[in-house]
């Protein structure tokens, strides 16, 4: 639950990041065209997407194999775009004042 929340809190932060188009991201990412976001491509072209700030590469890697697959950034992607909608009812430190 907490893993979840934290995804949702680093990877939801932008409004951005919630409307842009998350399968081109993910195939932007995975450049080596595995099916997975290694660490080292993350660390490499997260920049190329112009997030600010940037999903932490640890909050989406669920299971915790040093990879993000399709399903993870699936999660990842609900949870951005479902966050403002969660933090508007909320009154918990973790919401962003801009909700």
């Amino acid at each position: 639950m907490m893993k979840r929340l934290l995804i949702a809190a680093t990877v939801a932060l932008l409004p951005s990041v919630a409307m842009a188009d998350w399968a081109s991201q993910f195939k932007t990412l995975d450049t080596d065209g595995n099916g997975r976001i290694s660490r080292t491509e993350w660390e490499a072209n997260v920049s190329k997407l112009n997030l600010d700030p940037a999903p932490t590469f640890t909050a989406m890697d669920a299971d915790v194999n040093n990879g993000v697959d399709e399903e993870e950034w699936a999660a990842a992607e609900k949870m951005a775009k479902a966050f403002p909608v969660s933090c508007k009812s909320s009154s918990e430190s973790w919401c962003p004042k801009q909700y």
